[in-house]
């Protein structure tokens, strides 16, 4: 088969051909339809992350949308999402012809929602998803602010807060393109990413009508610190990710005087049952036209240009690749 093979860390995949993945017990093996670039494969394959240094050569991809061809638990022609640990153990990931899976790893779907739509939201929308319904334990009418709001993860975690109950949702972006990509996912509000923290933190206070409940922040930094000052009483900033850095300031006196929680969230603590009922949720939801993050398809073949463009951070959508 073909495929993106990774042969150094560090440098990017090139499309050449791979041994064919073969059935084993516990797989499953599924003919590939879309699959996208996201952060946490060129983190894997990077070589230098607490994820350690991957064998190569080997297929990156964690994540992606097929059709079962062969397996003793799913019906064979079946669409499914599924997930892997390419990258984090040994292993081929999705950026392939064709990949096996561990069973439990593989979600069949039932909703009729296209396969690079639900490629694209894939483990960002569960991740948005669970971290304000699982972790950040949303209640209905409570006031959201996702930061980061134009990103995959940020466009998911605004169209999901609607449908979880939110009354407000306050969206934190960087430039005219990303601040309208969180208008289409469903926004209340969006504000201006500013560096100030004060200027930040005043321009949410007002956004929220005085205080926010619960924060969704795959960004860090700078922004986190702003939203930090305007938790409400009980509030909550659940924290997915450093896009902007590693490092936040928070208030000591801030966060007991309003007996506020900062807490951290990744996909790698959920069972697999836990994802499964997680990514159904969302595939139905994006069925009804109510969940989407922007996506760009592009050719298998051109996943050299795709992996730059994720790692220069030249991408205004999540990018899907098609075999």
């Amino acid at each position: 088969m073909r495929a993106a093979v990774l042969h150094t860390p560090g440098q990017p995949p090139v499309f050449d051909p791979h041994p064919d993945p073969q059935p084993g017990a516990g797989r499953t093996l599924v003919r590939v339809t879309a699959a996208p670039v996201v952060p946490l494969d060129l983190l894997c394959a990077s070589g230098t992350s607490y994820l350690g240094r991957p064998a190569t050569p080997y297929v990156p991809g964690v994540q992606g949308v097929g059709v079962v061809q062969h397996s003793a638990v799913h019906a064979p022609g079946s669409r499914v999402w599924f997930a892997t640990t390419a990258g984090m153990a040994p292993g081929d990931g999705s950026l392939a012809e064709r990949c096996s899976v561990a069973d439990a790893d593989v979600v069949p779907l039932e909703a009729g929602v296209p396969d690079v739509a639900l490629a694209a939201l894939g483990l960002s929308a569960v991740a948005a998803w669970m971290a304000l319904s699982w972790r950040g334990r949303l209640r209905p009418g409570e006031r959201v602010v996702v930061l980061g709001g134009g990103g995959a993860v940020g466009q998911a975690a605004v169209g999901a807060a609607t449908l979880l109950g939110a009354g407000r949702v306050v969206a934190v972006c960087r430039s005219e393109e990303a601040q309208a990509r969180a208008r289409r996912a469903g926004a209340d509000e969006v504000v201006p990413l500013s560096e100030d923290v004060d200027v930040l933190a005043a321009r949410l206070a007002e956004a929220c009508g005085g205080a926010a409940d619960l924060v969704v922040d795959p960004v860090f930094g700078a922004a986190a610190t702003a939203a930090s000052r305007v938790l409400a009483p009980a509030g909550r900033l659940v924290n997915l990710g450093g896009a902007s850095g590693d490092e936040a300031t928070f208030s000591s006196s801030v966060l007991r005087s309003r007996s506020a929680e900062v807490l951290g969230y990744t996909n790698n603590a959920l069972t697999a049952e836990q994802r499964a009922q997680a990514l159904t949720a969302v595939a139905g939801h994006a069925a009804a036209g109510r969940l989407a993050v922007a996506a760009e398809t592009c050719a298998l073949s051109d996943v050299a240009a795709a992996w730059a463009r994720q790692a220069a951070g030249d991408v205004g959508a999540r990018l899907v690749l098609t075999p």
